[in-house]
């Protein structure tokens, strides 16, 4: 099974926040891999993966990094993929990260979701993925409508809350 979204950190002490867009991608049965690469450690290899990444079919990249946080924006630079770049708190709340991956030059853009949100940076991919393929635009609506219900039970939850000064069914 050819990969179709490549998980790239820049350390496996990115895994536990990359595990949950692993998690995701799994539940929505979207082929992917996951590798460790540095864009100052292992700049050959990134070049490489980067070129390629397209002839081997991959359709779009999370890219994590933190502190100068240039992997994402690398990889975007010699790749037409879609990179979605995922800023780690490792230093200054990780803003550092944020900064570094969303202030990419004119023409070299990554899309760059919030500090530590692994579970975005797959929730993106799919939706780009799903633009091609209905199936997976299904069970990505399906899990979508999940959502929703989670919030509807919560209100039920809260409405049978009771305080002297409350009152129910606020909208």
């Amino acid at each position: 099974m050819t990969p179709l979204v490549s998980i790239i950190m820049g350390s496996t002490s990115d895994l536990p926040i990359l595990s949950k867009a692993a998690d995701f991608l799994e539940k929505m049965e979207v082929p992917f891999e996951m590798n460790a690469l540095s864009a100052h450690r292992t700049p050959d290899e990134v070049e490489r993966f980067a070129r390629g990444a397209r002839d081997r079919g991959l359709k779009v990249i999370i890219a994590a990094a933190g502190m100068a946080a240039a992997l994402p924006g690398v990889i975007a630079a010699m790749t037409p993929l879609p990179v979605i770049g995922l800023p780690i708190n490792s230093t200054l709340s990780g803003q550092d990260a944020l900064y570094s991956i969303v202030m990419m030059p004119p023409g070299v853009s990554v899309a760059t979701v919030g500090i530590n949100a692994g579970l975005n940076a797959a929730v993106m991919a799919v939706q780009i993925l799903a633009l091609e393929d209905k199936a997976l635009a299904e069970r990505f609506d399906n899990y979508r409508s999940g959502l929703k219900e989670k919030i509807v039970n919560a209100n039920r939850e809260l409405d049978k809350l009771d305080y002297k000064f409350k009152s129910n069914g606020g909208f």
